[in-house]
């Protein structure tokens, strides 16, 4: 039996199509798999901690051995049970739409939460990095209001994509299926649901094998 985390990114719900296609994509999956459990995160109604300079600093001094108070742990705790419950996961879905060429604020914050030294990554002899969760597949869901193809001019605006499977790779998960549903607003209603009834079909193919 596996275990399957569901960040869901987006606020927009039923409007929302990169949670269109990541439903499908886990609906599909749970069809094949019924004995896995699935793990959902809404981070825009999680109680996410404030990764501010309480936070820093109690992280600092835990991590370093210096002298720390009750409240220091008690917020370093909040951030390594976010932690635990991220790497606690064999397999990973996200429904991530584009915002501002590049991710929600939420998912950012997500992302300075739990990548974190030690946790997450480790600092090597020679000085590089090496991730620390790996041997884990992710399904990614993407969708943007443009069109953002790679190896065009436009592609280059494409920030989504290529930070977040970057920090996903730092961690050590490299391995990364998607689809991604665009344009949603370029061209039109007809075309967006075009494109989003294709990325569902797509999606539920990708599951069968996940």
């Amino acid at each position: 039996m596996a275990s399957l985390l569901y960040i869901k990114a987006s606020p927009m719900g039923e409007l929302s199509y990169s949670l269109a296609v990541a439903d499908a994509f886990v609906e599909a999956y749970c069809k094949q798999n019924r004995q896995d459990k699935v793990k959902v995160v809404d981070l825009f109604k999680a109680a996410l901690p404030a990764f501010d300079f309480e936070a820093a600093s109690a992280k600092y001094k835990i991590m370093h051995g210096k002298e720390h108070s009750p409240k220091d742990r008690r917020i370093w705790q909040g951030i390594v049970s976010l932690i635990d419950e991220f790497k606690s996961a064999d397999k990973y879905v996200l429904a991530v739409p584009m915002w501002n060429f590049s991710i929600p604020y939420r998912l950012k914050q997500y992302i300075d939460i739990i990548v974190q030294p030690g946790y997450t990554f480790t600092v090597t002899a020679s000085g590089g990095y090496d991730g620390l969760v790996k041997g884990k597949p992710v399904f990614i869901a993407y969708a943007s209001g443009g069109e953002y193809i790679a190896g065009t001019a436009s592609g280059a605006f494409n920030l989504q994509k290529k930070y977040l499977e970057l920090i996903l790779g730092f961690i050590g998960l490299n391995d990364i299926r998607s689809v991604t549903v665009e344009p949603t607003l370029a061209g039109g209603p007809e075309t967006a649901n075009q494109k989003r009834a294709e990325a569902i079909e797509k999606a539920k193919q990708l599951a069968r094998k996940f």
